[in-house]
């Protein structure tokens, strides 16, 4: 079987990782929306339509240490320039498995598509969906690969409250499959949300997405 984006997400959901051997894979686009890197252990994948071995030869010309060459800001200045795409940051990527049960939060679904959270999500994700608690939203949406992804918003007066991580946890009530979630590093709030939730870091990921 041909080595496609999906196949790497679904293993690493399992817990199966590329092997931590240095090397990097370059597989096609899942969409013509989403494009970009994801860095394992030891283990890069470089998911683009652009031909591999520019890839390949861009990074040799790093002067860095190879295991960190995807991350690195001139072979994504480079990325983005020769794709003509533009990126936002490099997220920390983490997941979680599905629960049994009702979620242990009252929620409620919000069917305004023209809401501020689900306008945001379509932009970046398919089949989004929303539902809301008291002082938060929690949006489920298909995302990189088709893989399921998880975003919440928590207003500023209810935050330092626990609401956060019991928001994220809920979404794990929501589905029947590993659901994914990516943390700017900086946002240690929320990275010790989601872990304290259940979730587990899996890796690093810059997505690159056509200019506006």
């Amino acid at each position: 079987m041909a080595r496609t984006l999906r196949n790497v997400v679904d293993a690493a959901g399992r817990g199966v990782f590329p092997p931590a051997d240095g090397a990097t894979t370059v597989v096609p686009q899942p969409s013509a929306r989403d494009a970009g890197v994801l860095a394992f252990t030891a283990h890069s994948v470089v998911f683009t339509d652009e031909d591999p071995a520019w890839v390949y030869a861009t990074l040799r010309s790093l002067d860095c240490d190879p295991l960190a060459a995807t991350m690195n800001p001139r072979f994504l200045a480079a990325f983005m320039a020769r794709t003509g795409r533009v990126c936002e940051t490099v997220d920390a990527l983490l997941v979680g498995s599905p629960l049994p049960g009702e979620p242990p939060l009252g929620l409620e679904r919000i069917e305004d598509p023209g809401h501020p959270r689900i306008a945001y999500a379509r932009a970046r994700r398919d089949d989004v969906r929303a539902w809301r608690a008291d002082g938060g939203v929690l949006v489920l949406g298909r995302g990189v690969a088709g893989r399921l992804e998880v975003s919440v918003e928590v207003a500023q007066a209810a935050r330092q409250r626990g609401l956060g991580r019991a928001l994220v946890a809920a979404a794990r009530h929501l589905v029947a499959e590993p659901v994914w979630a990516q943390v700017s590093p900086g946002n240690a709030r929320s990275a010790r949300a989601f872990q304290a939730a259940g979730y587990r870091p899996v890796g690093a990921e810059v997505l690159l997405r056509p200019a506006r």
